[in-house]
């Protein structure tokens, strides 16, 4: 029988991952230990490897900014890790917005909440529309219209100098995923987790689903915060070829039956290689 600890190790090291690197740009900015300096929009690691959000620089350029060769460096970094190990793997890897939604989810588990709202009173599409918008709104108004207004930036300050739009923002996200939708924020409306669903379609990690071992008790699809990206379990053998797909890998945790797993995707011939 699998213990507790290892139904949970993915999301174990999903906080770990997450709490590190808020520690690190925490330790870089209050101490001036030059480790993970900036925030998730710009950083420098080590002084030396330039780190930037793609989106930000893609709405830096619909404003009209000139871009530093630096700043565009460190997008292709960014933009190239993404592109290989899954562009969604930064909303559950790495923001800090996603322990706040995590534990509204939870919480609507356990309160029942979900039984009320049995169908998604909105479209998961919405946040590519706001992708466009916030474009459109940067070459108007010659701001970078996202992160203006971003709540994964307020987050960040809040978390690390306890600025008060912060606390705010994390506050507002977290009713409204437990009151108003499952989901809402990273499933729903955020830009950033759709333009990174856009950035990994085509990566090389990806879940996969073996209908051989599947029994159909569907605890996947339940604890899946894009469930959708699971449409072909209890149906066929395939990986998850869609690009909302978050890799958080609680599916795989929850289920008993190993009918999931992480594999690389073989571009050629559809193969994969199972990843241990």
């Amino acid at each position: 029988m699998k213990t507790l600890l290892y139904k949970h190790r993915y999301l174990i090291l999903r906080r770990f991952t997450q709490i590190t690197v808020m520690a690190l740009y925490i330790i870089a900015n209050v101490y001036g230990v030059n480790i993970l300096m900036g925030n998730l929009s710009s950083s420098m690691f080590l002084g030396v490897i330039p780190l930037s959000d793609p989106y930000a620089v893609l709405q830096m350029f619909s404003a009209g900014a000139i871009l530093t060769f630096d700043i565009m460096i460190g997008a292709l970094i960014i933009l190239t890790f993404y592109a290989i190990v899954g562009g969604r793997v930064f909303c559950s890897w790495v923001c800090p917005v996603n322990m706040i939604t995590d534990l509204a989810n939870y919480l609507r588990k356990v309160l029942g909440f979900n039984q009320i709202q049995k169908k998604q009173p909105a479209s998961r599409n919405i946040r590519y529309w706001v992708i466009g918008l916030s474009l459109i709104i940067s070459f108007i108004l010659g701001i970078t219209a996202f992160e203006f207004i971003s709540p994964i930036s307020m987050t960040h300050r809040g978390i690390i100098f306890g600025l008060g739009l912060g606390w705010a923002a994390m506050l507002v996200i977290f009713l409204f995923d437990l009151f108003v939708l499952k989901n809402g924020w990273c499933g729903h409306i955020c830009p950033l987790g759709g333009f990174y669903s856009l950035v990994g379609k085509f990566s090389l990690i990806r879940v996969t689903h073996d209908a051989d071992k599947c029994t159909a008790c569907m605890e996947c699809k339940d604890v899946c915060p894009e469930m959708q990206v699971l449409h072909m379990v209890a149906k066929e053998s395939k990986p998850v070829l869609s690009g909302e797909c978050t890799n958080c890998a609680r599916c795989i945790e929850v289920c008993d039956d190993d009918a999931l797993i992480f594999s690389i995707r073989n571009k050629k011939n559809g193969e994969k290689n199972e990843i241990n």
